[in-house]
Protein backbone atom coordinates (compact mmCIF):
# COMPACT_ATOMS: atom_id res chain seq x y z
CA UNK A 1 0.00 0.00 0.00
CA UNK A 2 1.00 3.42 -1.08
CA UNK A 3 1.03 6.02 1.59
CA UNK A 4 2.01 9.91 0.49
CA UNK A 5 3.47 11.80 3.00
CA UNK A 6 3.79 15.87 2.31
CA UNK A 7 6.33 17.39 4.78
CA UNK A 8 7.76 13.93 5.09
CA UNK A 9 11.36 14.87 6.26
CA UNK A 10 9.99 17.42 9.13
CA UNK A 11 10.38 16.12 12.64
CA UNK A 12 6.31 14.55 13.25
CA UNK A 13 6.68 13.61 9.53
CA UNK A 14 9.71 11.40 9.62
CA UNK A 15 8.76 9.63 12.39
CA UNK A 16 5.82 8.90 10.78
CA UNK A 17 7.31 7.47 7.96
CA UNK A 18 9.25 5.35 10.14
CA UNK A 19 6.46 4.31 11.59
CA UNK A 20 4.74 3.36 8.31
CA UNK A 21 7.61 1.64 6.40
CA UNK A 22 7.97 -0.72 10.18
CA UNK A 23 4.32 -1.65 9.05
CA UNK A 24 5.24 -2.67 5.59
CA UNK A 25 3.60 0.72 3.78
CA UNK A 26 5.57 2.10 0.69
CA UNK A 27 6.30 5.75 1.64
CA UNK A 28 6.20 8.55 -1.56
CA UNK A 29 7.83 12.10 0.19
CA UNK A 30 6.95 15.64 -0.98
CA UNK A 31 9.05 17.80 1.10
CA UNK A 32 10.34 21.33 0.16
CA UNK A 33 13.22 21.20 2.90
CA UNK A 34 11.82 24.85 4.12
CA UNK A 35 11.74 23.43 7.80
CA UNK A 36 14.01 20.22 7.12
CA UNK A 37 17.36 18.73 6.45
CA UNK A 38 17.83 16.10 3.49
CA UNK A 39 20.06 14.24 6.16
CA UNK A 40 17.03 12.92 7.74
CA UNK A 41 16.45 10.79 4.47
CA UNK A 42 19.46 8.91 4.98
CA UNK A 43 18.89 8.22 9.00
CA UNK A 44 15.41 7.10 7.98
CA UNK A 45 17.10 4.45 6.38
CA UNK A 46 19.22 3.76 8.54
CA UNK A 47 16.93 3.07 10.81
CA UNK A 48 14.10 1.42 9.28
CA UNK A 49 16.82 -0.17 6.41
CA UNK A 50 14.36 1.50 3.21
CA UNK A 51 14.76 4.62 1.76
CA UNK A 52 11.49 6.03 0.80
CA UNK A 53 11.24 7.65 -2.25
CA UNK A 54 11.56 11.86 -1.96
CA UNK A 55 10.90 14.74 -4.23
CA UNK A 56 12.24 18.16 -3.03
CA UNK A 57 8.99 19.85 -4.76
CA UNK A 58 6.79 22.72 -2.98
CA UNK A 59 2.78 21.87 -2.73
CA UNK A 60 1.81 25.25 -3.86
CA UNK A 61 3.05 24.34 -7.43
CA UNK A 62 0.09 22.17 -8.22
CA UNK A 63 1.14 20.89 -11.67
CA UNK A 64 4.65 19.31 -9.78
CA UNK A 65 2.42 18.22 -7.25
CA UNK A 66 0.27 15.95 -9.95
CA UNK A 67 3.46 15.48 -11.33
CA UNK A 68 4.78 13.05 -8.08
CA UNK A 69 1.04 11.86 -7.85
CA UNK A 70 0.91 11.01 -11.13
CA UNK A 71 4.00 8.50 -10.80
CA UNK A 72 2.31 6.36 -8.40
CA UNK A 73 -0.67 4.67 -7.56
CA UNK A 74 -1.84 6.44 -4.38
CA UNK A 75 -3.55 5.00 -1.82
CA UNK A 76 -3.88 7.80 1.16
CA UNK A 77 -2.16 11.16 2.19
CA UNK A 78 -1.15 11.82 4.99
CA UNK A 79 -0.57 15.88 5.20
CA UNK A 80 1.80 17.76 7.55
CA UNK A 81 3.30 20.11 5.08
CA UNK A 82 2.55 23.57 6.38
CA UNK A 83 4.61 26.46 7.87
CA UNK A 84 3.75 25.95 12.25
CA UNK A 85 5.13 28.73 14.22
CA UNK A 86 2.91 30.54 16.10
CA UNK A 87 4.91 33.83 17.02
CA UNK A 88 5.86 33.96 13.33
CA UNK A 89 2.08 33.73 12.10
CA UNK A 90 1.49 36.71 14.14
CA UNK A 91 3.94 38.69 12.04
CA UNK A 92 3.58 37.21 8.86
CA UNK A 93 -0.43 36.52 8.21
CA UNK A 94 -0.33 36.09 4.73
CA UNK A 95 2.58 33.76 4.57
CA UNK A 96 0.85 31.23 6.81
CA UNK A 97 -2.94 31.80 4.96
CA UNK A 98 -0.96 31.51 1.43
CA UNK A 99 1.29 28.63 2.49
CA UNK A 100 -0.76 26.33 4.86
CA UNK A 101 -4.19 26.98 2.77
CA UNK A 102 -3.32 27.00 -0.88
CA UNK A 103 -1.07 23.62 -0.13
CA UNK A 104 -4.15 21.74 1.41
CA UNK A 105 -6.29 23.28 -1.32
CA UNK A 106 -3.74 21.49 -4.06
CA UNK A 107 -3.60 18.09 -2.34
CA UNK A 108 -7.43 18.17 -2.37
CA UNK A 109 -7.64 19.21 -6.20
CA UNK A 110 -4.39 16.53 -7.00
CA UNK A 111 -6.69 13.09 -5.02
CA UNK A 112 -9.95 14.85 -6.63
CA UNK A 113 -8.20 14.33 -10.15
CA UNK A 114 -6.06 11.24 -9.31
CA UNK A 115 -8.76 9.09 -7.23
CA UNK A 116 -7.46 8.90 -4.26
CA UNK A 117 -9.61 8.59 -1.45
CA UNK A 118 -8.23 9.38 1.99
CA UNK A 119 -6.34 11.86 3.69
CA UNK A 120 -4.96 12.21 7.37
CA UNK A 121 -4.90 16.06 8.21
CA UNK A 122 -2.18 17.20 10.99
CA UNK A 123 -4.30 20.21 12.53
CA UNK A 124 -3.95 21.31 15.94
CA UNK A 125 -4.93 21.79 19.91
CA UNK A 126 -5.23 25.81 18.85
CA UNK A 127 -8.26 24.91 17.01
CA UNK A 128 -10.34 25.14 20.25
CA UNK A 129 -8.19 28.74 21.35
CA UNK A 130 -8.49 28.58 25.16
CA UNK A 131 -11.63 26.36 26.24
CA UNK A 132 -14.43 26.80 28.54
CA UNK A 133 -14.11 23.40 30.34
CA UNK A 134 -10.52 21.71 30.83
CA UNK A 135 -9.93 18.54 29.48
CA UNK A 136 -10.87 19.53 26.03
CA UNK A 137 -13.10 17.06 23.94
CA UNK A 138 -13.88 17.17 20.24
CA UNK A 139 -17.24 18.72 21.69
CA UNK A 140 -15.81 21.57 22.22
CA UNK A 141 -16.25 24.63 19.83
CA UNK A 142 -14.13 26.22 17.97
CA UNK A 143 -13.54 29.98 19.71
CA UNK A 144 -11.47 32.65 18.36
CA UNK A 145 -7.93 31.90 17.16
CA UNK A 146 -5.23 32.72 19.03
CA UNK A 147 -2.92 33.12 16.12
CA UNK A 148 -2.74 33.55 12.23
CA UNK A 149 -1.44 29.50 12.38
CA UNK A 150 -4.25 28.44 14.47
CA UNK A 151 -6.71 29.74 12.09
CA UNK A 152 -5.24 28.59 9.43
CA UNK A 153 -5.87 25.14 11.05
CA UNK A 154 -9.38 26.30 11.77
CA UNK A 155 -9.81 27.31 8.32
CA UNK A 156 -8.25 23.95 7.71
CA UNK A 157 -10.79 21.68 8.96
CA UNK A 158 -13.56 23.40 7.51
CA UNK A 159 -12.05 23.37 3.88
CA UNK A 160 -11.70 19.42 4.33
CA UNK A 161 -15.09 18.71 5.71
CA UNK A 162 -16.47 20.95 2.81
CA UNK A 163 -14.56 19.11 0.17
CA UNK A 164 -15.89 15.75 1.68
CA UNK A 165 -19.38 16.56 1.87
CA UNK A 166 -19.13 17.27 -2.25
CA UNK A 167 -17.53 14.24 -2.70
CA UNK A 168 -18.85 10.41 -2.02
CA UNK A 169 -15.55 9.10 -2.18
CA UNK A 170 -13.33 10.93 -0.19
CA UNK A 171 -12.77 10.57 3.82
CA UNK A 172 -10.41 12.60 6.69
CA UNK A 173 -8.94 12.31 9.46
CA UNK A 174 -7.93 14.89 11.12
CA UNK A 175 -5.43 14.60 14.35
CA UNK A 176 -5.68 17.68 16.55
CA UNK A 177 -2.37 17.34 18.23
CA UNK A 178 -1.55 18.73 21.67
CA UNK A 179 2.48 19.36 22.04
CA UNK A 180 4.65 17.43 20.56
CA UNK A 181 8.33 16.74 21.99
CA UNK A 182 10.56 14.18 21.91
CA UNK A 183 12.59 11.76 19.52
CA UNK A 184 13.24 8.32 17.62
CA UNK A 185 14.58 5.90 20.45
CA UNK A 186 17.54 6.07 18.25
CA UNK A 187 18.36 9.96 18.39
CA UNK A 188 18.26 9.84 14.46
CA UNK A 189 15.18 11.92 14.11
CA UNK A 190 14.19 14.61 16.43
CA UNK A 191 12.76 18.15 16.10
CA UNK A 192 15.01 20.41 13.90
CA UNK A 193 14.05 24.06 14.25
CA UNK A 194 15.87 26.42 11.66
CA UNK A 195 17.46 28.96 13.89
CA UNK A 196 16.34 30.54 17.21
CA UNK A 197 13.51 27.48 18.44
CA UNK A 198 9.83 28.75 18.60
CA UNK A 199 8.75 25.52 21.42
CA UNK A 200 10.36 24.79 24.90
CA UNK A 201 12.04 21.71 24.58
CA UNK A 202 14.26 22.11 21.58
CA UNK A 203 15.03 25.54 23.70
CA UNK A 204 15.72 23.53 26.40
CA UNK A 205 17.95 21.18 24.83
CA UNK A 206 19.93 24.05 23.23
CA UNK A 207 20.52 25.67 26.56
CA UNK A 208 21.50 22.85 28.02
CA UNK A 209 23.91 22.08 24.89
CA UNK A 210 25.63 25.20 25.39
CA UNK A 211 23.93 26.70 22.20
CA UNK A 212 21.73 28.74 23.64
CA UNK A 213 22.59 31.42 26.70
CA UNK A 214 19.38 30.85 28.70
CA UNK A 215 16.07 29.49 28.78
CA UNK A 216 13.08 32.08 28.87
CA UNK A 217 10.20 30.88 30.35
CA UNK A 218 7.31 33.43 29.43
CA UNK A 219 5.22 34.36 31.75
CA UNK A 220 4.67 33.21 35.54
CA UNK A 221 1.44 34.60 36.47
CA UNK A 222 -0.28 32.95 34.75
CA UNK A 223 -3.33 31.56 37.41
CA UNK A 224 -2.25 27.80 37.37
CA UNK A 225 -0.08 25.82 40.43
CA UNK A 226 3.23 27.58 39.46
CA UNK A 227 2.38 30.49 37.55
CA UNK A 228 3.39 29.03 33.94
CA UNK A 229 1.39 28.09 31.22
CA UNK A 230 -0.12 23.87 31.06
CA UNK A 231 0.13 22.43 27.77
CA UNK A 232 -0.28 18.31 27.40
CA UNK A 233 2.96 17.06 25.79
CA UNK A 234 3.02 13.80 23.77
CA UNK A 235 5.94 11.90 22.87
CA UNK A 236 6.46 12.15 18.79
CA UNK A 237 6.72 7.91 18.24
CA UNK A 238 3.18 8.04 20.34
CA UNK A 239 1.45 10.85 18.18
CA UNK A 240 3.56 9.06 14.83
CA UNK A 241 1.66 5.99 16.02
CA UNK A 242 -1.69 7.49 15.52
CA UNK A 243 -0.95 8.30 11.88
CA UNK A 244 -0.60 4.80 11.73
CA UNK A 245 -3.94 3.93 13.43
CA UNK A 246 -5.52 7.15 11.44
CA UNK A 247 -4.25 5.68 7.93
CA UNK A 248 -5.36 2.21 8.54
CA UNK A 249 -8.76 3.18 9.82
CA UNK A 250 -9.93 4.83 6.61
CA UNK A 251 -8.27 2.68 4.06
CA UNK A 252 -9.99 -0.26 6.26
CA UNK A 253 -13.42 1.33 6.28
CA UNK A 254 -15.91 -0.11 3.69
CA UNK A 255 -17.85 3.02 4.57
CA UNK A 256 -16.50 6.40 2.69
CA UNK A 257 -17.83 10.10 3.14
CA UNK A 258 -15.98 9.93 6.50
CA UNK A 259 -15.27 13.24 7.75
CA UNK A 260 -13.43 12.63 11.68
CA UNK A 261 -11.38 14.27 13.81
CA UNK A 262 -9.38 12.83 17.14
CA UNK A 263 -7.74 14.67 19.75
CA UNK A 264 -3.95 13.36 19.96
CA UNK A 265 -2.21 13.81 23.35
CA UNK A 266 -1.11 12.64 26.47
CA UNK A 267 -4.53 13.45 28.37
CA UNK A 268 -2.43 14.90 30.85
CA UNK A 269 -1.53 18.63 31.81
CA UNK A 270 2.14 19.54 32.52
CA UNK A 271 3.40 23.15 33.21
CA UNK A 272 6.43 24.84 31.56
CA UNK A 273 8.40 24.12 35.36
CA UNK A 274 6.89 20.37 35.19
CA UNK A 275 9.09 19.53 31.96
CA UNK A 276 11.90 21.51 33.03
CA UNK A 277 12.31 19.55 36.27
CA UNK A 278 11.91 16.27 34.36
CA UNK A 279 14.77 17.41 31.49
CA UNK A 280 16.56 18.53 34.80
CA UNK A 281 15.97 15.20 36.55
CA UNK A 282 16.27 12.52 33.82
CA UNK A 283 19.31 13.62 32.60
CA UNK A 284 21.01 15.18 35.38
CA UNK A 285 21.24 18.68 33.97
CA UNK A 286 20.82 21.71 35.69
CA UNK A 287 19.70 24.49 33.23
CA UNK A 288 19.80 28.23 33.06
CA UNK A 289 16.45 30.30 32.88
CA UNK A 290 14.84 33.14 33.54
CA UNK A 291 11.06 34.51 33.57
CA UNK A 292 9.88 36.92 31.06
CA UNK A 293 6.78 38.49 30.05
CA UNK A 294 3.90 36.44 28.20
CA UNK A 295 3.54 35.92 24.70
CA UNK A 296 0.85 36.68 22.43
CA UNK A 297 -0.78 34.13 21.43
CA UNK A 298 -0.30 31.82 24.06
CA UNK A 299 -3.14 30.75 26.30
CA UNK A 300 -2.82 29.83 29.69
CA UNK A 301 -3.93 26.16 30.05
CA UNK A 302 -5.05 23.50 27.74
CA UNK A 303 -4.91 19.02 27.40
CA UNK A 304 -6.62 17.22 26.65
CA UNK A 305 -9.86 14.11 26.97
CA UNK A 306 -8.63 11.53 24.43
CA UNK A 307 -10.95 9.58 25.46
CA UNK A 308 -12.61 9.38 21.55
CA UNK A 309 -9.37 8.58 20.40
CA UNK A 310 -9.08 5.31 22.80
CA UNK A 311 -12.06 3.80 22.02
CA UNK A 312 -12.78 4.79 18.00
CA UNK A 313 -9.44 5.33 16.68
CA UNK A 314 -7.66 2.80 19.04
CA UNK A 315 -4.90 4.63 20.38
CA UNK A 316 -3.40 6.42 23.63
CA UNK A 317 -0.01 7.75 24.51
CA UNK A 318 2.42 5.05 26.38
CA UNK A 319 5.35 7.43 26.68
CA UNK A 320 6.26 9.44 30.09
CA UNK A 321 7.53 12.64 30.37
CA UNK A 322 11.23 11.41 31.52
CA UNK A 323 10.88 9.41 28.40
CA UNK A 324 9.81 12.50 26.25
CA UNK A 325 12.85 14.70 27.99
CA UNK A 326 15.61 12.20 27.84
CA UNK A 327 15.22 11.14 24.24
CA UNK A 328 14.93 15.01 23.55
CA UNK A 329 18.32 15.06 24.63
CA UNK A 330 19.76 12.27 23.42
CA UNK A 331 18.07 13.57 19.71
CA UNK A 332 20.45 17.13 20.85
CA UNK A 333 23.79 15.01 21.69
CA UNK A 334 23.64 13.56 18.42
CA UNK A 335 23.31 16.76 16.69
CA UNK A 336 26.18 17.98 18.29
Amino acid sequence: MNILVTGGLGYIGSHTVVELIENNYEVIIIDNLSNSELFILDNIKKITGVKPKFYNEDLLDLNKTNEVINKHDIDGVIHFAAFKSVSESIKYPLKYYRNNLLSLINILRSMDENNISNIVFSSSCTVYGQPDKLPVSENAPFKKAESPYSKSKQISEQIIEDFVNSNDNISSISLRYFNPVGAHDSGMIGELPIGIPDNLVPYITQTAAGIRDELSVFGNDYNTSDGTAIRDYIHVVDLAKAHLMAIKRLNNSKKKNIFEFFNVGKGTGFSVMDVINSFEKINNIKLKYSFKDRRDGDIEEIYSDVTKSKNILKWQAEKNLDDMMSSAWKWQKYLK
